[in-house]
């Protein structure tokens, strides 16, 4: 059973309110907060603790309800031996609520330089021949959720023609990401980017952040490299190398540019989300939003501001 704190943070810069949330949880659970590092902020806030642990503040309106799943399949994973980061299972009672913010506790994982998408493709490969644990997973079957429900609740950081457009483009690419021909269902990640594979110092790839795990299409796992070509700066040579490592190439899959499409869309929902209390969310949602409106394909996206030269 989730453990619960009382006292919401609220209306607060996401940034702001995370810090708080984690000073009160550590605190009630005895855990040193001081000197905590705030590592990421998007669909999560990532902290690194001195006492070599990462914790995960979730943004997401469905966390409350998914995370018990994701410990338990992390878990699963690294018992068969897995490469997968592990939760501290020393802290009883994940994910800890705080606010309506769900806290969760990972091993942190000493890396050692980039991991590269070849290795990312050796892994995929792996995990999409695991069996399906034999958890409650969730089925993949509206990866655009998440993006409609920011567009019906986040009025205040769109425009009337921008909530329109969004709208009438989420019907037609849910309409048509059900008219997808895939095979049989795997075991999906759920947000297979190169930014989620660690290598730990011994060498080893281990995948981490499985807030998207699910059962579905193992083409949606896939489709991450190849837009981080289209829209994040991936050249050709690592798109190869992944798709060479993990066996075959979703560029050969007939239903491969309206997947992209999908997964164009599915990129803007966590800056519709974030636009209220985050910085780099309200800089990177017109570009995104500019570049879908006028039907660009080619336009950069960035994961975090852009440094100036």
């Amino acid at each position: 059973m989730n453990h619960t704190i009382a006292h919401p943070f609220t209306g607060k810069p996401l940034a702001e309110e995370a810090f708080g949330v984690l000073r009160a949880v550590c605190g009630q659970i005895g855990v040193e907060a001081e000197g905590a590092r705030l590592m990421r902020l998007r669909s999560n806030a990532v902290f690194k603790l001195r006492s070599e642990m990462v914790v995960r503040i979730a943004t997401a309106p469905d966390a409350l309800t998914r995370l018990p799943v994701v410990l338990a399949v992390a878990r699963w994973l690294a018992d068969r031996g897995f490469p997968t980061v592990r939760p501290v299972d020393e802290i009883p009672g994940q994910p800890i609520v705080y606010g309506g913010r769900a806290v969760t506790f990972w091993r942190y994982v000493r890396s050692n330089g980039r991991p590269t998408t070849l290795e990312l493709g050796r892994v995929l490969r792996n995990l999409h021949r695991e069996p399906v644990p034999p958890i409650n997973l969730r089925r993949l079957t509206d990866p655009l959720a998440e993006v409609r429900h920011a567009v019906e609740h986040r009025a205040e950081v769109l425009t009337p023609y921008q909530r329109a457009w969004l709208g009438d483009r989420i019907s037609s690419l849910t309409d048509r990401w059900q008219s997808l021909e895939s095979g049989p269902p795997v075991l999906l990640h759920g947000d297979a980017w190169i930014d989620n594979l660690l290598r730990c110092r011994d060498g080893q790839a281990v995948l981490c952040d499985w807030d998207g795990v699910a059962v579905g299409p193992r083409e949606w796992d896939l489709v991450h490299t190849y837009h981080g070509q289209r829209r994040f700066g991936l050249t050709p040579g690592e798109v190869d190398a992944f798709a060479h490592a993990y066996g075959s190439d979703l560029r050969e899959w007939p239903d491969f540019g309206t997947l992209m499409e999908i997964r164009d869309m599915y990129a803007v929902g966590v800056h519709i989300r974030n636009a209220t209390g985050d910085p780099f969310s309200r800089q990177e949602l017109p570009r995104r939003l500019d570049s879908l409106t006028r039907g660009d394909g080619e336009a950069r996206w960035y994961m975090a501001a852009p440094t100036l030269s």
